[in-house]
């Protein structure tokens, strides 16, 4: 609830005195310690993505995506060049640092500078990106632009209600739950209720100090076991 009122006694939200517009994300890479991301392109990405998301044998990765699975690399490099190559969603390839091939995708959309809000989706992760330092990185990035680069003031992520992997991953990653907007579309002709979460800009400098300690190379063992997991961060930023 707002403390704030106006002259006729209804409540207020707070000012914004110096808020100005920000820019639209620039189709430039974004360069980490175990992943870089660059503007996705059909003829340098196509086929290392359609090979990577082939590992994935049972297509469990396409369940709550609108589109795919792609049965051949001209498929993938069809729904690239008719899907991924505008503004809003603005799509990149998520480039493994060590082998130099794409494993993943995510973007950006419904980008709204006049008021700050950009929105993180279509993330898909090939197995060899799943469950490792780049996958948590490759989100660091994107949030690291929208927020210390550009200004943004809010990072939206929503998901299919029923898809308790992004859920988990909302919350691991930082973001709060605000609520389910039920019968919000349909795809793949069946129903999606859709949870909403988000990260303000007043949240991110603390969520920014926990990501850096977590992807710290001495964080993790020799094995490349954790020592101390993002989620512990997270609470404490949070505290």
């Amino acid at each position: 609830m707002s403390d704030r009122t106006n002259e006729l006694g209804q409540p207020i939200g707070f000012d914004v005195p110096d808020w100005t517009p920000c820019s639209r994300p620039p189709r430039e890479p974004m360069q980490g310690r175990y992943v870089r991301l660059a503007p996705i392109n059909a003829a340098a990405h196509a086929q290392d993505l359609f090979e990577a998301f082939a590992a994935d044998s049972e297509n469990r990765i396409w369940t709550y995506l609108p589109y795919g699975p792609f049965a051949s690399v001209d498929d993938c490099r069809t729904w690239i060049e008719t899907t991924c190559l505008g503004e809003d969603p603005l799509f990149h390839a998520i480039i493994d640092g060590d082998t130099g091939r794409a494993v993943g995708v995510a973007s950006y959309l419904r980008i709204e500078p006049a008021v700050g809000v950009i929105e993180v989706g279509h993330i898909n992760y090939a197995p060899a990106l799943q469950k490792t330092r780049g996958a948590t990185e490759a989100m660091f990035l994107m949030m690291q632009r929208v927020f210390s680069e550009l200004g943004y003031r809010r990072y939206e992520w929503k998901c299919d209600a029923l898809n308790a992997g992004s859920c988990a991953a909302a919350a691991r990653l930082g973001f709060t739950y605000e609520g389910q907007f039920r019968q919000a579309t349909t795809y793949k002709g069946r129903n999606r209720d859709t949870n909403w979460y988000a990260i303000l800009d007043t949240e991110w400098p603390a969520l920014e100090r926990a990501y850096e300690a977590w992807l710290e190379p001495l964080n993790f063992d020799e094995r490349g076991v954790q020592k101390t997991s993002l989620a512990n961060l997270m609470a404490r930023a949070r505290a």
